[in-house]
């Protein structure tokens, strides 16, 4: 099993080499919106689900083997929840003894109300959490948590986050339209970020097929209402096209899947990445990698999408089950 993939072309950290710490949706939230489907179950327990060694040693062996200047930066960007890997403290002040690259994390902050768990972040040059909604009525419509993550808590853990942490603190917002895109529901979410003091608010819409077929993006007046409502600490992060690395996977069914289970593609990025990989070899390894029961194609908005064949998604609009090849 491989813990890193890429480096993908990420919205936020431009080309980013990504490492997953958890098994695929272990996550103590079940979002909506999530690209990676539903949770099941929703876990809230704090473990070494890999082994940090395990990990290290992939990272170590990446970063020696191939050009550095390829990496903008090293993220810890889970399957599911990434702090909730017990070693991830660990992790983070090792790899970043590896090279000089800036170490990410991107969480759904619902930890930060431990202390120990603020202080294992204190090394990353970059912290990105989540914030959704600023009440509780839509943090639980929206990221549907574990009933021991209150919403008190989480905006509590990201406020005594902001008061301890020195790095670059840059929490997103998923806007959803009719959701959380609203008047009323932006400035809930201002008055909570004006006790955070995050040095920039990432605003986000979701751009690959959400867990529940019946979330859509906010549109552009919504985006604009939210920067006019947040202030200028507040800037839209737009999708980016960019090249797919192999990774350290010499197979191109396990390098592909190893990028769709965290990171879905449009079935025209699968098709683009392998011609890059395969040359000539492209459209007859695209036809092994779908065939192979490893893969399942999920379709919002006339558009196909590779996702990983374990991921659970419900049935969409028309009443009909998505695909799995």
């Amino acid at each position: 099993m491989n813990y890193i993939f890429g480096p993908v072309p990420s919205r936020r950290l431009g080309r980013s080499l990504g490492i997953d710490p958890v098994p695929l949706k272990t996550c103590n939230w079940n979002c909506v919106y999530c690209q990676l489907g539903r949770t099941r179950p929703v876990v809230n327990l704090r473990k070494e689900y890999i082994a940090p060694d395990l990990i290290l040693e992939q990272v170590a062996r990446f970063l020696d083997e191939h050009d550095h200047c390829d990496i903008d930066w090293v993220t810890f960007v889970g399957s599911g929840e990434p702090l909730l890997n017990a070693g991830l403290g660990r992790m983070i002040r090792e790899v970043k003894a590896l090279s000089d690259i800036p170490v990410a994390v991107i969480t759904n902050g619902t930890l930060l109300h431990m202390p120990d768990v603020r202080q294992e972040l204190l090394a990353a040059d970059a912290v990105l959490p989540s914030l959704d909604a600023g009440s509780a009525e839509l943090y639980r419509k929206i990221n549907r948590p574990h009933a021991r993550i209150p919403f008190e808590l989480h905006l509590q853990g990201l406020i005594d986050l902001g008061r301890e942490y020195k790095g670059n603190l840059w929490p997103e917002v998923m806007l959803i339209h009719g959701v959380n895109d609203t008047e009323e529901a932006l400035s809930d979410l201002a008055a909570a970020f004006q006790k955070i003091e995050p040095d920039c608010i990432h605003l986000n819409i979701p751009s690959r097929p959400p867990a529940e077929a019946w979330v859509q993006p906010a549109d552009e007046a919504g985006v604009l209402r939210a920067m006019a409502i947040l202030g200028d600490v507040a800037r839209a992060v737009h999708p980016v096209e960019g090249k797919y690395e192999r990774g350290s996977e010499s197979n191109s069914l396990d390098a592909i899947l190893a990028i769709v289970q965290r990171h879905p593609m449009r079935e025209d990025e699968v098709k683009h990445t392998l011609s890059h990989w395969e040359g000539e070899n492209a459209l007859r390894t695209f036809d092994r990698i779908a065939a192979s029961g490893r893969i399942r194609i999920v379709e919002r908005n006339g558009v196909r999408f590779w996702c990983s064949a374990e991921a659970f998604f419900p049935a969409n609009r028309n009443g009909k089950p998505d695909k799995r090849q």
